[in-house]
């Protein structure tokens, strides 16, 4: 037989080897799409557990012993949830007793599970259930739908020191939500929700961590956010002198903090069109803003449309920290100022940034009328864009009138109360600033005033 012969025949059979391998092997090593995972948090004595329900396909390492149409081999594959639950669950996790790390876990319990059994719908009944006999064999349990109950511990000196968490199980899917509850000794319990990885977590913080997480927070945000960043820079570009800045700033900031206060004790409507209603009129904003800068715009007014935007801006603020708030612990309110602090800190370092070199544009390669035309033109080109594209968004949604009822005369009490503190708002900066403007009037001509 000549040599291309056999090489064709060969490499038939190996295509034939590759067609006729179980299915199940290919299987075992796909990335699952959503996975829930679902854990408890508790200290008792001198030991702190975490309960912990993953799906047994997310361990992609093991190929697990399956039956006639797919039905999981419960004595074969107990063999190797051991392991598995080492190494994709318990190595993937840190908990810290008073700011020190406790090493790793040690795997005290494993079971396969069957996904609507219930055994996590307390910590009693998921440590009962993970410390009871296996399934039996018999069981007709779909390897894609069992669960891998896993049992975990740590020594600790007392149960009553501040722990923390950092999970690192966002590696079991391609999009991994967490549900966390944390059951502290003598106190009420602590409940997380929470997409990926959410870095360290503290499980009851004390008021100056839960400060600083979101002073730090908002911070992030004002640099992530395009749109407010763009809002900012049309809010600088015909004012570039600090205190000119003052009453528009100082507006803007006590108008997106009501809001977002507001937001975050529920005063926001929860329909489904409001996100991106509000994510249109920030766009809308800084078209508004960027038209205002071209046409002229003038100090007297611009800190209060500055505040009217602010108080769009501040329900957009509060979307990004809605999810958030769960780390706040008992200090809600104390994090909800912190974050404020932390945007006002971004606002500041940004207006630092942009003032000075607006000012050498202007002074050495633009001349001021021209290039705050130009500059103008451009952000409104680009939140036009902003603007139409969510507002094609909005429209999706369908907009339904109101049910009559005692639900909807509460939320309207609600809302005249918080008109009430933004007239009050808007009364108090109008003195302030009527007699900042009495004691420092403003220069005509002064920079950074097209009109001069």
């Amino acid at each position: 037989m000549s040599d291309p012969t056999r090489t064709r025949r060969v490499a038939a059979l190996v295509v034939a080897l590759v067609l006729l391998l179980p299915t199940w092997s290919g299987e075992a090593h796909e990335i699952p799409a959503d996975v829930t995972v679902r854990a408890f948090v508790s200290a008792q004595g001198n030991t702190l557990r975490a309960l912990v329900r993953v799906p047994l396909a997310s361990m992609r390492d093991y190929i697990f012993p399956v039956r006639g149409p797919g039905f999981i081999e419960i004595p074969e594959a107990s063999e190797l949830i051991g392991d598995a639950a080492t190494e994709w669950v318990g190595n993937f996790v840190e908990m810290y007793e008073g700011g020190v790390a406790l090493g790793l876990p040690e795997v005290t319990a494993v079971r396969i599970a069957i996904p609507g059994d219930r055994a996590f719908a307390s910590y009693e009944t998921a440590l009962a259930n993970v410390r009871s006999a296996e399934l039996p064999a018999s069981t007709d349990l779909p390897l894609q739908q069992a669960m891998l109950d896993v049992l975990l511990e740590w020594p600790i000196t007392s149960e009553t020191s501040d722990f923390s968490i950092d999970p690192r199980w966002a590696h079991l899917g391609i999009r991994t939500l967490t549900v966390l509850l944390f059951l502290p000794a003598g106190g009420s319990e602590r409940a997380f929700s929470y997409t990926g990885d959410p870095g360290l977590v503290r499980l009851d913080p004390r008021w100056h961590q839960a400060a600083l997480r979101f002073v730090v927070l908002g911070f992030g945000h004002i640099l992530d956010g395009i749109d407010h960043l763009l809002f900012l820079f049309c809010l600088v570009v015909p004012f570039r002198s600090f205190r000119a800045l003052v009453p528009i700033v100082t507006s803007f900031t006590i108008a997106h903090s009501i809001t977002l206060i507001a937001a975050a004790l529920g005063l926001a409507p929860n329909a489904l069109w409001f996100p991106p209603l509000i994510e249109t009129l920030i766009a809308m904003s800084i078209v508004f803003m960027a038209f205002e800068n071209i046409i002229g715009a003038k100090l007297h007014r611009r800190w209060m449309i500055a505040f009217g935007f602010g108080l769009v801006h501040g329900f957009g603020f509060s979307f990004a920290l809605s999810e958030s708030l769960q780390f706040a612990g008992a200090h809600l309110l104390t994090s909800l100022l912190s974050f404020n602090v932390g945007v006002e800190l971004g606002q500041l370092f940004v207006l630092a940034l942009t003032v000075p070199l607006l000012e050498l544009l202007f002074r050495r390669w633009l001349p001021e009328l021209i290039g705050t035309i130009v500059l103008s033109a451009f952000l409104a080109h680009t939140g036009w864009h902003w603007m139409m594209e969510r507002g094609g968004q909005l429209v999706q949604y369908e907009f339904r009138a109101p049910v009559m009822g005692r639900a909807l005369y509460a939320t309207m009490l609600d809302w005249i109360m918080l008109a009430l503190i933004i007239t009050g708002a808007v009364w108090i900066l109008r003195g302030v600033f009527s007699r900042l403007s009495r004691r420092f009037p403003e220069d005509p001509t002064a920079p950074g005033d097209p009109t001069g």
